[in-house]
């Protein structure tokens, strides 16, 4: 696999994997972008990443060199264009490597921000999912 594509400057890569669907596709991006009056994700687009799995993109992220490594990264996957709500896959690329939480564009904008800024780390948000491993904001915020 070729190096990930690398996100612009304070935003967070969002890599389509799932290409079945571009009306959702267009939805989603107009979700995260409604949610956040500054840019804050590096839409990627391209079939060569289609099905792509997780561990595929881990590898290709050591395999990177290091000024070309990413921390984390969110997929538009299968779930992501068939729920109703759009919940991205994020992927932990750094600390626990393949680790993942779903989180609606609702929520995007503050974890991509917090995390782009290395505000926060994923486990803080990965600890804070719910039950069914979705990251819906922080209790009592």
């Amino acid at each position: 696999m070729t190096p990930l594509p690398q996100p612009e400057d304070l935003t967070s890569l969002v890599l389509r994997t799932d290409f079945t669907d571009n009306a959702a596709w267009d939805a989603l991006k107009a979700a995260l972008i409604a949610g956040d009056p500054y840019p804050n994700a590096t839409f990627v687009s391209d079939p060569q990443y289609a099905a792509v799995g997780i561990h595929a993109l881990v590898q290709a992220d050591a395999d990177a060199d290091d000024d070309d490594k990413l921390t984390y990264l969110f997929l538009a996957d299968s779930t992501t264009m068939a729920d109703d709500e759009h919940p991205l896959l994020a992927v932990d690329l750094y600390d626990q490597p393949g680790r993942t939480f779903r989180v609606p564009p609702r929520w995007y904008a503050e974890v991509s921000a917090n995390m782009s800024i290395a505000n926060m780390d994923f486990a803080d948000f990965a600890e804070a999912a719910d039950e069914s491993g979705t990251f819906r904001g922080f209790e009592g915020g």
